[in-house]
């Protein structure tokens, strides 16, 4: 099965980013050249997804809906839901139901970086072929501060712990999930942990019980950043300089996303750039465009 739709959670209180944070949420911080939300919203363009719900907060919807519109600038759709309590990330799925319906569904955090070789085009190939769940995992060295997977030598995940207290594995999964269309009714079986939330990481074990959990990994050659902390988004902001300075190409750029993915042509791109102005980014914009066949 073919990946149909996309969430990007963006709803959480970033209560390790105070003071920053306290005016609006994470997603709408810079890193580097663009808004944090670019970055995962560029991931799902690559896996080919059109059509995404951003699940926000009360305080941060009309800044989203200015940030970003409906899509169609991109040739996609996005919708807007708010979560008005935290009630876990699998909760994400109970909100949106009716976004899902009966389709498949990526779920991807909205502090979440990914960069690395062929990344896009392994997540397409991911996105095309569905069965059950998949989930991300990324090489790390301190994986007690987050979900950990247990994989087989044939990268089978054989056991998920959220935060293990003894070392178990370096595989720490990461923010972002394919599911099939049973996501939402599992979710909703799910019984709320000891601080009162849905976890993602009972959700997968539903599918691991089931035999229906995938991995995909990324080792030390791919880059993620989980954007938490004020260290990491400067560590993810120098990252990205660096590398776009070096290559030329820029990371996260959802319009050139939207383009590489067929979503809209040069013509829209150049259009785009018209309306930012002319700083780098819309120069960038513009010089794609210029390449483009004619």
């Amino acid at each position: 099965m073919t990946i149909k739709k996309g969430i990007i959670l963006a709803a959480g209180k970033a209560t390790r980013l105070h003071p920053t944070s306290l005016a609006f949420g994470k997603q709408l911080m810079a890193v580097y050249d663009k808004p944090l939300i670019y970055y995962p919203l560029a991931a799902l363009m690559a896996a080919g997804i059109r059509d995404v719900l951003i699940i926000v907060t009360p305080r941060d919807r009309k800044l989203f809906e200015t940030l970003l519109g409906d899509g169609s600038q991109y040739g996609i759709s996005i919708a807007y839901e708010e979560q008005h309590k935290q009630d876990g990330i699998a909760g994400a799925f109970i909100i949106g139901e009716n976004f899902v319906g009966g389709d498949t569904v990526c779920l991807i955090l909205g502090d979440n970086f990914f960069h690395g070789p062929e990344f896009d085009a392994i997540l397409n190939k991911a996105a095309r072929s569905v069965n059950g769940a998949t989930i991300f995992c990324h090489h790390v060295n301190e994986p007690s501060a987050y979900g950990v997977a247990v994989l087989d030598a044939n990268s089978r995940v054989t056991r998920l712990v959220e935060k293990p207290k003894e070392f178990i594995s370096n595989w720490c999964v990461t923010g972002l999930y394919f599911y099939d269309n049973k996501a939402v009714e599992t979710a909703k079986t799910l019984t709320p942990s000891a601080r009162n939330e849905l976890e993602i990481t009972d959700l997968n074990i539903k599918y691991l019980e089931q035999g229906k959990l995938n991995a995909i990994t990324f080792d030390g050659s791919y880059r993620w950043f989980d954007l938490g902390t004020h260290q990491n988004i400067h560590d993810a902001a120098e990252f990205i300089r660096d590398h776009e300075l070096s290559t030329g190409q820029k990371i996260g750029c959802i319009d050139e996303a939207a383009y590489r993915a067929g979503f809209i042509d040069a013509a829209q791109v150049r259009g785009n750039a018209d309306k930012i102005g002319n700083p780098a980014y819309a120069n960038y914009l513009r010089k794609l465009a210029d390449a483009a066949p004619r």
